[in-house]
């Protein structure tokens, strides 16, 4: 076996894709860490930094880029039972792993992926879609399930033992917690829950703003995360919950963002993101009196800033914009 061979692994800090690292570095190959950071994901118990310590490996973190927002808006391979493209997700980081692999000049890629563990993305018809169009096929190793799928390249080639690989399917994590006491694995995340795409909710969401927005880039995805989401004539209204999530849209207002708020009563920060109209400030300012502590009858002052002024829209909070908020 060629014991200077170097891979390349998807390294997201859960568990599964810990136990395939470490499966490939005990049979002596090189491997460097790929994390690929999502706009939208909000902070995950996996922390790849820790797993990449505990591997004693590089890690290098890389945020998809503002064409990943084609992958939302139209999915090649269609979307799961919320509005998760997953398939074209995982085609778009392996295509970015591809690049990341040929920059490390490494021979293959490692993965976590668990045969049938998840039904959209992980079945063996949609890892044989994902190995052709990432430009991979046949150097994607996936440890965990190598026996039940097709020997890849450096299988064939010697630079790993097929013999010393795993044939796991479903979603039972009983091997793999037996794996993680036998390296002394303790510190591990317990699955997050997915892809926030999967969850009803959020996945209505990102729908929402997909559909009322016709140009998006991450910062835009990234908004999801935040606050009560409005959409109105080509704009976008965010309107905080709390005091944490003011201090969010205030941190990521743009200079071609409007920013409201209701300084005399506690409330939200409101932005306007988009088409910027009279009519969208006077509704955004409805939402933002409504959403504060004004009395309901009270003439409520609502400061905006524009990216070209500043004023004061005097407005009742008594009635809410007939579109509800998407949450």
């Amino acid at each position: 076996m060629n014991m200077k061979a170097r891979a390349v692994a998807l390294l997201s800090g859960g568990l599964d894709s810990i136990l395939a690292v470490r499966m490939v570095q005990d049979q002596g190959v090189e491997v460097v860490g790929l994390n690929i950071v999502l706009p939208f994901v909000r902070k995950s118990p996996e922390t790849p930094e820790a797993a990449a310590e505990w591997l004693g490996i590089r890690l290098v973190k890389e945020q998809v880029g503002d064409d990943y927002v084609t992958v939302l808006r139209r999915p090649r391979f269609g979307y799961g039972k919320g509005f998760n493209p997953c398939i074209d997700c995982r085609i778009y980081m392996l295509g970015m792993a591809r690049r990341f692999m040929d920059r490390e000049q490494a021979e293959f890629v490692i993965t976590g992926d668990v045969l049938k563990q998840r039904p959209k993305s992980q079945t063996p018809h949609a890892l044989k879609i994902e190995d052709k169009a990432s430009g991979l096929d046949g150097l994607i190793l996936r440890p965990l399930s190598a026996l039940l799928l097709k020997p890849t390249i450096p299988e064939q080639d010697g630079l790993v033992d097929r013999g010393k690989l795993l044939g796991l399917t479903g979603r039972s994590r009983r091997t793999q917690l037996e794996m993680a006491e036998r390296y002394g694995l303790h510190a591990f995340s317990t699955p997050a829950g997915g892809c926030p795409l999967t969850f009803r909710e959020f996945g209505g969401k990102a729908r929402s703003l997909i559909s009322n927005m016709h140009e998006l880039t991450l910062e835009d995805l990234s908004l999801l995360t935040v606050g009560r989401h409005f959409y109105r004539k080509g704009a976008h209204i965010v309107v905080g919950r709390n005091r944490a999530q003011n201090n969010s849209l205030l941190k990521v207002r743009t200079p071609k963002d409007t920013v409201l708020q209701v300084t005399a009563y506690p409330g939200p920060v409101s932005l306007i993101r988009g088409t910027l109209s009279w009519d969208t400030m006077l509704a955004a300012a409805q939402l933002t009196a409504a959403y504060s502590g004004a009395p309901s009858d009270a003439m409520v002052p609502v400061e905006y800033a524009t990216p070209k002024r500043t004023g004061t829209i005097l407005i009742e909070p008594s009635a809410l914009p007939q579109q509800p908020p998407t949450r």
